[in-house]
């Protein structure tokens, strides 16, 4: 039996959180291509095939976990944000980390700087809580990011651990609703 779950859309002040869609496809790819935001995402931007599996990916984890990543765009012009959520990735990295929802977010290079990923991400993070009664979320950011490790303290998580991913030194931090 597969879970089947309907995407919500969900509405900040200034942002519009929604599923996928194929016209996403051009900006998603330019998103993944562009080396500022790759920077601190393994250092490897990403060609097209690989940006067009990672949107099949991040759509059809609703599909089989009834949560994931939504793509969000201003609501008022309508432009491209980027993309916010949370999935289960299965990362190997340790039972205080893997099997629990990892939130995360990879926005456009323009819009860094903003308060777009704090905003969308509070978002997420409480439709999460309220929607799924999840009561716990964990991320992994790059020890040089300080501007995601901004964000996830804005959204209230704490460092829990500090190791390596896939060669990169990596910070990994929770948030705990009780």
């Amino acid at each position: 039996m597969t879970a089947h779950h309907d995407i919500p859309v969900l509405t900040t002040d200034r942002l519009i959180l929604r599923g996928h869609r194929l016209d996403d496809f051009p900006d998603y790819a330019a998103l993944r291509a562009d080396p500022e935001v790759a920077r601190y995402i393994g250092g490897k931007t990403r060609s097209p095939a690989e940006s067009w599996s990672r949107l099949l990916h991040s759509a059809g984890h609703w599909s089989l976990q009834s949560f994931g990543f939504w793509m969000v765009e201003e609501r008022g012009s309508g432009r491209f944000v980027g993309e916010v959520g949370f999935a289960d990735f299965k990362r190997g990295i340790g039972a205080d980390f893997d099997g629990t929802p990892e939130a995360g977010w990879v926005l456009a290079s323009w819009s860094h700087g903003k308060g777009y990923a704090t905003e969308a991400a509070e978002a997420a993070l409480a439709w999460g809580e309220r929607e799924l009664g999840m009561t716990r979320f964990v991320c992994m950011i790059d020890k040089a990011h300080a501007g995601s490790l901004r964000v996830a303290e804005k959204c209230g998580f704490r460092k829990f651990a500090e190791t390596e991913f896939m060669g990169d030194p990596v910070i990994l931090l929770e948030r705990v609703r009780t």
